[in-house]
């Protein structure tokens, strides 16, 4: 009698099951990524297309030669200069899915371009599989205890944790690939003096946006793997995922280390001053796919949930941000009226991947004038038929 009631509560389980994995569409590498018409999935055409014209119509402004729009976006930093590659960009792109199948795209979504700081949330899946594979403990263990080399020497160096390089809240003060903590993004008040010999802050209370500290965290993360970490990301995330042979990433040019008796590029976590990802639209959303599904891509785990439920909890200084992602949350960032669990990826030039899980949706767009990535967010929304 158990053992009669036992089978069907069985089966329904493993049908569940399957059901659960089955909810999204995973793209084979290669191959030709299915497509449906919007009002298959729920969602009204007409306005979908308002918001992929809208994304057309509102071009970054910035010059389309990057290495001209790089060093003007930049111009108030002191010593600033290009340091690695660079590549001439193309016009608005992007790809919208809706369960993993493609409901809009426009432009050249095979187009290989520089990602910026988006590519500092791959850079943070990258700790994330040192954590899941058992290389780091955890993020609140300090950087200090791995990296002995004198890159977190110091009073102030040696308390900062795994956690605080991954919010951009660690203050870490020196000098990285030639460039200077202080140099990079200063205040908008003071000079040299002032930002050279400022009062640090003590690690986790203030976040800071500053290439150099994501770059020493890219630097330890090179020696805890013991290999490049391009490899890392490809090898673990991007072949599985089906990603095409063509993305790279860049470090400055003069950007080696060796380890093991090997010499090996250290990779930046952004672009401004050149190198990062240079990927297309296409691969992008591969990876944001494979967020949308808790770090699973079709059968196989990839990432842990656990860690992308940690990359995605606010940090203390700014509700708005996590492990190298930004969170929807309330806050000067927050884009009212949409969901606050959506989060995304962003670059300078309007780069992102928008993955909005309430919705099952997927967005990658590229080239939008950064300050209307909310509006677009507001009209894609809006298409989405309750």
């Amino acid at each position: 009698m158990y053992t009669k009631t036992l089978l069907p509560a069985i089966l329904l389980f493993s049908l569940n099951t399957i059901s659960a994995q089955q909810k999204y569409y995973f793209p084979e590498r290669n191959a030709l990524w299915e497509e449906k018409t919007p009002s298959a999935l729920s969602i009204n055409e007409n306005k979908l297309l308002e918001a992929v014209n809208f994304a057309q119509n509102n071009e970054y402004s910035g010059s389309r030669d990057l290495r001209i729009a790089i060093l003007k976006g930049f111009e108030r930093e002191p010593f600033h200069e290009i340091l690695g590659p660079t590549k001439k960009r193309g016009g608005p792109a992007g790809i919208i899915l809706k369960n993993g199948y493609i409901v809009k795209k426009w432009g050249d979504i095979k187009r290989v371009d520089m990602t910026f700081s988006v590519t500092k949330s791959f850079l943070s899946t990258v700790a994330g599989l040192a954590v899941d594979s058992h290389l780091i403990k955890g993020t609140n263990d300090s950087v200090s205890s791995y990296i002995w080399d004198g890159t977190f020497a110091g009073q102030h160096n040696s308390k900062i944790t795994w956690k605080h390089l991954l919010q951009q809240n660690s203050d870490w003060s020196g000098e990285l690939w030639g460039v200077k903590d202080w140099a990079d993004r200063p205040p908008n008040e003071g000079g040299l003096d002032e930002w050279k010999f400022r009062k640090l802050n003590e690690p986790g209370t203030v976040m800071e946006y500053n290439d150099v500290r994501v770059n020493v965290l890219a630097y330890a993360l090179t020696h805890v793997w013991r290999k490049p970490v391009p490899v890392v990301l490809k090898e673990q995330i991007m072949d599985k995922i089906g990603a095409s042979t063509t993305w790279r990433w860049y470090g400055y040019d003069h950007a080696w280390t060796v380890i093991d008796g090997i010499k090996m590029k250290s990779v930046t976590g952004g672009g401004h001053s050149g190198a990062g990802i240079f990927i297309s639209a296409e691969d992008m959303a591969r990876f944001g796919l494979l967020f949308l599904n808790n770090g699973r891509w079709d059968t196989e785990q990839l990432l842990s949930e656990a860690w992308i439920t940690e990359a995605i909890t606010p940090s203390a200084p700014n509700p708005n941000y996590g492990y190298m992602w930004w969170l929807n949350k309330k806050g000067s960032r927050h884009w009212e009226g949409l969901s606050e669990d959506i989060y995304y990826a962003a670059g300078f030039g309007g780069n992102f991947i928008v993955i909005d899980k309430a919705n099952n949706l997927v967005v990658v767009t590229r080239w939008l004038e950064p300050a209307k990535i909310g509006e677009l967010m507001t009209l894609i929304e809006d298409a989405i038929v309750d």
